[in-house]
């Protein structure tokens, strides 16, 4: 499955140039992981650290940045899940501009006890939802369309 979301690049995202600055990129990647989480896994990020007492903090990124991306460009972010290991994840996020590619990453998340700081292994449910949004159609979602 792909999951795919739009995000507007903002003024906040930029810098003097007008040019998203890089660590904005992961602010971005990581709002895509958050809404993948709520809207095709089914568990928002309240209810996985607040509600269970665990996080999903990401431990390894690696990212191409292609080409800039402008105040008012509008991305097209699609993360598709990779590797479902006992206790982490491994997702492919790219971020398009019409037909081009303006960065590619590779993120990998663990699931973790808050409590002792040590990973656990994927409750099943959850591990299901992986495994069955890999076949399913994307969903699509639009954010900051204000």
């Amino acid at each position: 499955m792909t999951y795919q979301t739009r995000h507007k690049v903002r003024f906040g995202h930029c810098d003097p140039a007008g040019i998203v600055y890089f660590p904005r990129y992961f602010e971005m990647i990581n709002a895509v992981v958050e809404d993948w989480f709520a809207d095709a896994v089914g568990r928002d990020f309240n209810s996985l650290h607040i509600d269970s007492g665990t996080s999903v903090p990401t431990v390894n990124l690696k990212t191409d940045f292609k080409v800039p991306s402008r105040l008012g460009d509008w991305l097209d972010f699609r993360l598709t899940v990779t590797r479902i290991g006992n206790a982490s994840l491994t997702l492919c996020i790219t971020a398009h501009c019409g037909n081009t590619l303006r960065l590619s990453n590779e993120s990998t998340l663990v699931y973790v006890d808050m409590a002792s700081g040590k990973p656990r292994r994927w409750p099943d449910t959850l591990r299901q939802r992986f495994e069955r949004d890999r076949e399913t159609p994307a969903v699509t979602t639009e954010k900051g369309s204000s």
